[in-house]
């Protein structure tokens, strides 16, 4: 019951706030359709011209191969450079840190503005990253169906199921689903994508929060305040209230946001979503995808393995004990968790900001000297073991480290986390989906005999 009572505190606090959507609509809503119109024209235009061009070839080991390097799809909001790493709309993640507006005393970039870029593709400015928090702030309240779902949810029901679950059960709230019944155009189809994209992006930290207080706390959920940011609201309703773990957390949400279109959790939403299924369904199957060991799970089995790594060797390990503990995992048949990546081929500019964080904040903290110190030998080992074609470490090394530093310890609910900030992403790329009228995903395949027969073979 706390939970239910702590957001009716909130929502009541929220609605001395009426004039909101009237800024938003005069404001976001105008830039962005300005940018739907010149973007259709120019995809229109450029398919015209060049629709029959062809782009790759396809090999049987790619079909096999879980499809690695196939061009298959269209994302406008981020590509993923095999040498730079990612860039949001163009902008490196440097840049990000560097242009996009902060909070008051803050050195992390606000998640709101790279919200607003990749919507938009432009810079924003404070103003209009203000008036974005203030938007999700006025849009945060829980339905009450979906409290007492998560109030009701068993302790051992793994927090990625629950937060899959209730996103899915805040599917009654979707606008996009009512004007589709209603049957709105096509041509508006992104208007009601955007609005759930601003509805469910606001609600996912009080979701979040409740379900981490409801496992590990005691069920008491912080109020939102309309003067703070979307971090240090989500902060506040974890129970956390060091300023340093405020801006890990802009940092976080702003870096684990995007990361092209053919990532598991950024395919998922773009493929259910093509069946017209509405952001709500189409993010909830995005995050079942997200809970996966290759996928979101990942940094939770990298601090795995550094917690082992610390117990077996002590305290007073050299690094020559430290490079043989390298070679006993390999050796094992097992890899070295938070080193390599499928597109990538240099050190991941996500986990260098983050190592920049920990140098600033946690420097003498043993987890983070331990990883620093993998990433002096690992990469060499790697590549004298032969067997990684990138060596270099991946943002998934490096961002437990930061949580555990900050007490939360929790390794099972960091998945959630990122699903919070991968909101951010695939939700932009849904509306511009809906925008350009991309169809149903349906591409051809075949069995293996069938390919025999294409190739020649007997």
């Amino acid at each position: 019951m706390a939970l239910s009572l702590s957001l009716r505190r909130a929502a009541s606090r929220r609605s001395c706030v009426p004039l909101l959507l009237r800024g938003y609509a005069s404001s976001f809503k105008d830039v962005v359709q300005n940018k739907v119109v010149e973007k259709q024209k120019e995809v229109k235009d450029f398919r015209a011209a060049h629709g029959d061009t062809k782009v790759g070839e396809v090999t049987v080991n790619m079909m096999y191969g879980g499809m690695r390097g196939i061009k298959g799809l269209v994302t406008e909001t981020s590509v993923l450079d095999p040498e730079e790493g990612i860039r949001f709309r163009g902008y490196s993640i440097p840049e990000c840190q560097k242009l996009l507006p902060k909070a008051p005393g803050g050195e992390q970039p606000l998640p709101e503005g790279l919200f607003w870029l990749l919507i938009t593709g432009d810079i924003p400015s404070d103003e209009q990253v203000r008036e974005i928090s203030r938007e999700w702030a006025a849009r945060a309240a829980l339905p009450q169906h979906v409290v007492q779902l998560v109030n009701n949810f068993p302790s051992t029901l793994h927090p990625m199921s629950q937060f899959a679950s209730a996103i899915a059960a805040m599917q009654s709230e979707s606008k996009f689903a009512k004007a589709y019944s209603e049957g709105a155009p096509k041509s508006a189809y992104w208007e009601h994508a955007l609005e759930d994209a601003m509805d469910l992006t606001a609600k996912l930290p009080p979701l979040a929060a409740a379900i981490y207080c409801n496992l590990y706390r005691d069920g008491k959920v912080g109020t939102i305040d309309v003067d703070k940011d979307w971090s240090a609201n989500f902060a506040t309703m974890l129970g956390y209230d060091d300023p340093e773990f405020t801006e890990l957390m802009r940092l976080y949400l702003t870096i684990h946001s995007d990361h092209e279109g053919g990532n598991v959790s950024a395919h998922t939403c773009h493929l259910v979503g093509s069946a017209l299924s509405d952001p709500y369904l189409s993010f909830s199957a995005a995050m079942c995808g997200l809970a996966g060991p290759l996928h979101g799970l990942a940094n939770q089995e990298v601090l795995v393995w550094l917690e082992q790594s610390m117990q077996k060797l002590g305290e007073n390990y050299t690094i020559d004990n430290l490079k043989e503990y390298v070679w006993t995992t390999l050796n094992s048949g097992r890899v070295v968790p938070g080193y390599g990546h499928a597109v990538l081929r240099k050190t991941d500019p996500r986990y260098t900001c983050q190592q920049e964080f920990a140098l600033k904040h946690l420097p003498n903290d043993p987890l983070f000297i331990l990883v620093k110190q993998l990433y002096e030998i690992v990469p060499d080992i790697l590549l004298e073991h032969g067997k990684a074609a990138n060596p270099w470490p991946n943002v998934d090394a490096h961002s437990g480290v930061l949580l555990q530093y900050y007490g939360m310890t929790e390794m099972s609910y960091y998945t959630v986390l990122f699903g919070v900030s991968r909101a951010l992403g695939v939700l932009s790329s849904l509306m511009w989906d809906r925008a350009l009228g991309l169809p149903l995903e349906r591409p051809k395949s075949f069995s293996t005999e069938g390919l025999k027969k294409i190739v020649g073979s007997s």
